[in-house]
Parts: C-alpha cells; structure tokens; sequence
C-alpha cells in the first residue's frame, strides 16, 4: 500500500473516483494475498513452543517427594494445597497465605465450580440457593472472555453487558444494574490486562465495585486475574487489591478471586489459585471434599523447585516478555502501516496479557474474518468476545499474536490489515465482493 498523503486521507473523506480507486487496489493486494497459499492461526491465546520450552526443567522434576513439613506429596490430603506454594503466590497476587487455595491445572475448573456451588448451595451469605431464584443474571464487560459466556451460558444465566474501558468496567452502568435488581447475583472481571482489550482496573474502579449497594445481599465479583504477571513492558500494572477492598466496604465475600500458571510454566500442567475470604475458603473446600481428596501435590512441589520464590517466578515471567513484546510489537506496526490515518480501525497497544483488540467499521468485523479465512489466515470468530456470540455492532476483533512465530505474525497482520482496509472499502462503496 501507498504511503503518501493521498493514502493517508480517511476513506470518508474521499471522491467516489477515490475510493472506487483504493477499493481496485485493496482487491488486487487480496488477491495477491490469496495466492500467497498462507496457513496461519490467530484464534487463541496460546503459549508458544519458545514459552513452552522455558519450563522445560519442570519434567525433571522434583527432586524428593517430601514438603517441608516433611509430607509425602505422592499421598493424599492438603485439599488446600501446598503450603509453599500457597505462600509464594499469595505474595505475588496480594493475599494472606490463608485465604488463598491452590489447586489443580485450570483456574476456568474453578470457577465452574464455584458457579456450580452457588447453584445447588448459595454462597457464604446467600438466603438460599441460585437454583431457587426465579432468575440469575450476570454482568459481563464487553468485549471480554468467551468461555465466560460460555460457561453462563451452559448453566441457563441471563447476561447483561456494560462497556470495558480503560480503567476498567462502566462503574455507573453496573451501578445502575445491581442497585434494584435482586436477579443480578455476580459479573465477571479480568482487571489486569483483559482479555482482549487489554484493560488495567483501577483501585479506584475496584474500591467502587467493591463497595457499590446491591439489591441481591450474595452478589459476587469473579475476579479472574489470570494475566496478573504476564507484563510486556517494563510498566508493569499492579492489581487492585480487591479483596481487602470488599473487606473494607463491608463485602468481605463479595470478590473471589481465580489465577493460575498456565500460560506461564506449562499450559497442561501448571497450578490454579483461587482466593477470597477466609469464610469463602472455608465454604469451597467444604463443598470441594466431596469432589476431592487432594490437588496434585507432586506438581505442587515441582513448582515451588522450579521457581524457588516470587522473584523467581518474577525472573521467569521477565523471559516469557523477551518472547512476547516483539509480537505485540508487530501486530502494531503491521496496522499502522497499512491503517493509520484511513479511519477504518482502531487498536489496543496493551502493556501486558495475551490480546489486542481491533475494531473495525460497524458491520465489517464478520467480513473481515470471512476474507482472512479464504486468505488462509484464521481469526477468532467475530462476536466472540461478547455473551452469545454476537457484537451488536459487528466491529470487534480479538486478535492473539502469541502462539506463532514472529514471523508469522508479521506476514498474518500484514494480511489481516488487508482484509481490514478491502472491507471497509467495499462498504463505503456498497460494492461487497
């Protein structure tokens, strides 16, 4: 594509000779891009095998098979986990070591399982259980994280959506939705760099969602932290510490808070956490032991070798940078070349997680995936990142540059940024191919 001034005028702005003219040209660059034969994927944050490989020294290990305390770790028990490394990652999350759980390989299974608990059982201060309600609402910020959705949805929770922002979700809009409606029991929030938009949730946010009046006295916050490390510049955002917040307000119950090591040792094999009040602990290991007689202590114990304390799991998370931040770096530079300026689309420049967050013209987002498919290119399905699979505005794209190598994600975004400029051509046009 053309760099000069003419280019660089918004496509709005032009003659229908103009765009008639960029839009011949974009159909060519498609073309081009088609016949280029190109087999790549941008669906998923997924580590890459570079990632991957900097666990590597985990499946020598342990060495032993015995705790501190001198436990066998081949045994049952500790349905709260290892104490080591309970205490190593209640630092690096912000919490007291006894209001912290670690458990098995997903954070996602236990959040299903402390939604599924709140069904049969309520919570700690539930009136009675969510299956007795008439009917259970959730909040979801949007664009956010599809298994989410997903796992409402499965579960036959209605979803209403307010805006993610920079700082976090619209605290008015919420406000608004849980003042005088006992149906919304809870929301959903990644508040360090979410999924996709790549949003930091202020104190000042958190301290409001923690202390807002709600007309249901159970109401939780699932605070799925799972991107609290995962820094891609030297700024690394710190995350509000909600729960002595919700203490604080008069809601000790009200944030449950999930992380875990997938995407920072081995996706299949890492640790999840979970953590809240001391009483929410209490309830969900007294609803886990039915289901459990112990987490994976043996893994638990490879952990804490492998990383030794918090500055070593700080040090590894410095490496996984060294992979990552060229990427993100050239989902960048890849739309700005080829976008800036023809005010078609705007992106997020994250400081940290997995996602950037392209928006394209009202109505073109499912268009362009449509395009980069033919071209080989496969994207995450438009209207992903919000409740039912559907972008009211069809604009949004969550794009997740980690799993390819760098120069695939060049070439990719390079394509994508094709797609983006010959969708939104054709629209203004009214000419779709």
């Amino acid at each position: 594509m053309s760099t000069d001034v003419t280019a660089r005028t918004p496509l709005a702005d032009r003659s229908p000779d103009e765009l008639r003219s960029f839009l011949e040209a974009r159909r060519a660059d498609y073309d081009e891009l088609v016949g280029r034969g190109l087999s790549l994927d941008l669906t998923r944050g997924k580590p890459s095998a570079e990632q991957l490989d900097l666990s590597e020294r985990l499946l020598t290990l342990p060495e032993g098979h015995r705790d501190r305390a001198g436990a066998d770790v081949r045994n049952y028990g500790g349905l709260e986990g290892m104490p080591e490394l309970r205490e190593m990652f209640a630092e690096l999350l912000g919490v007291d070591a006894d209001q912290i759980v670690a458990g098995g390989n997903a954070s996602l299974t236990m959040m299903h399982d402390v939604l599924v608990f709140h069904l049969l059982h309520g919570g700690v201060d539930s009136p009675r259980p969510w299956k007795d309600e008439e009917k259970v609402t959730f909040v979801c910020p949007v664009p956010g994280y599809d298994r989410h959705y997903t796992m409402l949805e499965h579960y036959g929770i209605d979803m209403v959506t307010v805006p993610m922002l920079e700082d976090g979700p619209d605290v008015d809009a919420v406000e608004a939705l849980v003042r005088d409606d006992p149906s919304v029991k809870g929301m959903w929030i990644v508040p360090t760099y979410a999924n996709p938009a790549g949003s930091v949730v202020t104190q000042e946010v958190a301290a409001r969602l923690a202390a807002m009046p709600t007309a249901a006295p159970d109401f939780r916050i699932f605070w799925d932290n799972a991107y609290a490390l995962h820094h891609l510049t030297e700024d690394e955002a710190k995350s509000a510490d909600v729960l002595s917040l919700g203490s604080a307000a008069g809601h000790p119950h009200r944030p449950v808070v999930f992380a875990s090591t997938s995407k920072i040792t081995l996706a299949g094999a890492g640790v999840a956490f979970l953590a809240g009040s001391r009483e929410t602990v209490r309830w969900y290991l007294g609803h886990l032991k039915y289901a459990s007689i112990g987490p994976d202590k043996v893994n638990h114990l490879r952990h804490v070798q492998f990383f030794g304390s918090p500055d070593g799991v700080r040090e590894h998370m410095g490496r996984h940078r060294e992979i990552l931040a060229p990427k993100f770096a050239a989902v960048d530079a890849a739309l700005t070349a080829e976008l800036d300026g023809l005010g078609v689309a705007e992106w997020t420049r994250p400081r940290g997680g997995y996602f950037v967050s392209l928006d394209v013209p009202d109505g073109c987002a499912g268009r362009v995936v449509g395009l980069a498919k033919e071209a080989g290119i496969a994207l995450t399905p438009a209207g992903a990142s919000f409740p039912y699979g559907t972008d009211p505005r069809d604009r949004n794209i969550r794009l997740a540059p980690s799993f390819p190598v760098l120069e695939e994600v060049e070439t990719a975004m390079a394509g994508v940024a094709t797609c983006v400029a010959l969708a939104a051509a054709e629209q203004l046009v009214g000419d779709v191919g």
